[in-house]
């Protein structure tokens, strides 16, 4: 019986892994890997106090640091993914592809996946000027004429934010009506090196050893090859939330409810942290964060009887 199963390791996870160790709680670590989203980026910058990281030795640093403080307090198990998570009484019953645990509380820390374009090219320059995170790789496209693929609020913040440092921004949108809140569209779409096409269908990424253009068609039909040197995709996240939805009740974006100030749930013993929450804003830092905020509730419930 553990005090504690954490599921995912992403920095949410491994944040609230490494606080559980330095407060020996028993706590079973779940994770297929350590690779989270920002895992593909060639060059994270806003890690706080590194200035600048590959995306795989972050994930690595992570595993590291938990490693150096679990000692015998927590047990990681590497590979395994959580099928299932069941209440029965107090006690929470999660099974993995390999095996089955008991704990007191659980920790969701699971994350999320960028929804993909899907289209030729794609795949192949994924990280060859296509890229998903544009606070992690942003600045490489300083003063380069870039197109940002969405038209919610993660695709303006995403244009706002490059349009600092980049030549240009083309905003494509596959709808007639941006998603974004107005007050947003308006301040964003003021800037003079932006503009916003609706109506657009992406049909194909091309290039040779990086992007050199996206080509799209229009509502009347018309088909354009644009020139661009990157491609930032900001079409909505997965949350890997699949194995909870008989434990808790989700949001319409498969995302858990969470309190902000504890990181509960609605159900007794049961935490959330990282991009599979319906937080607002979905970064590393924050990520990171909200694990540690999550852990340090949950040892008030368990040492304090605080509910």
């Amino acid at each position: 019986m553990y005090d504690l199963a954490i599921i995912g390791g992403g920095p949410a996870g491994v944040g609230a892994g490494v606080y559980a160790a330095r407060k020996k709680l028993k706590t079973v670590f779940i994770t297929d890997s350590f690779e989270s989203q920002s895992a593909v980026s060639e060059n994270i910058q806003n890690w706080i106090g590194t200035v600048s990281i590959p995306g795989q030795e972050l994930a690595k640093n992570l595993k590291k640091h938990l490693e150096a403080y679990a000692n015998d307090s927590v047990f990681l198990k590497e590979g395994e993914k959580a099928e299932s998570v069941i209440k029965e009484g107090d006690i929470f019953k999660i099974k993995t592809n390999k095996s089955e645990y008991e704990a007191k509380t659980v920790l969701i820390a699971s994350g999320s996946s960028r929804r993909k374009l899907n289209i030729p090219g794609a795949e192949e320059f994924e990280n060859k000027g296509i890229t998903y995170c544009a606070s992690c790789d942003g600045p490489l496209f300083s003063e380069k004429d870039v197109i940002v693929v969405g038209g919610g609020n993660a695709g303006f913040e995403t244009a706002a934010q490059l349009l600092a440092y980049t030549k240009s921004v083309t905003l494509l949108h596959r709808s007639p009506d941006f998603k974004a809140d107005p007050v947003t569209v308006e301040k964003v779409l003021k800037h003079p090196n932006i503009k916003a096409l609706t109506n657009i269908e992406i049909m194909e990424v091309k290039g040779d050893k990086f992007v050199k253009s996206i080509i799209y068609k229009d509502k009347e039909g018309k088909v354009t090859e644009m020139p661009t040197e990157g491609i930032f995709v900001e079409i909505g996240l997965v949350p890997n939330t699949d194995y909870a939805k008989n434990l808790i009740e989700l949001d319409n974006y498969d995302r858990v409810p969470i309190d902000p100030k504890t990181q509960k749930t609605k159900v007794k013993g049961v935490w959330a942290a990282g991009d599979c929450t319906d937080i607002l804003y979905h970064q590393n830092n924050i990520a990171a964060g909200d694990g540690v905020k999550a852990l340090e509730d949950i040892y008030m419930f368990l040492h304090a009887g605080k509910d």
